[in-house]
């Protein structure tokens, strides 16, 4: 199953959002081992992108990622 896919299938579990280390634990149980930083980082962007999640970061080592429903918009900074 490809990384993308089995992040949303996480977060529909957890109701659309999650604690990037929270989310970590969670593949590394389905996948037998944690994925890199660069692959997370890179599904995470590509999820972003085509607008299916939004990460947004609480502190300087931890991140929210939230599943964007139907309706809604995050707009990016400087974005009116």
């Amino acid at each position: 199953m490809p990384l993308r896919n089995l992040i949303l299938s996480i977060l529909q579990k957890r109701h659309g959002i999650i604690l990037e280390d929270e989310l970590t634990r969670a593949l590394k149980k389905e996948l037998g081992s944690e994925p890199s930083d660069s692959e997370l980082n890179s599904a995470l962007l590509k999820m972003e992108i085509n607008g299916l999640v939004h990460v947004s970061q609480i502190t300087k080592t931890k991140r929210r990622i939230e599943v964007i429903k139907e309706g809604h918009e995050f707009l990016a900074v400087d974005e009116d």
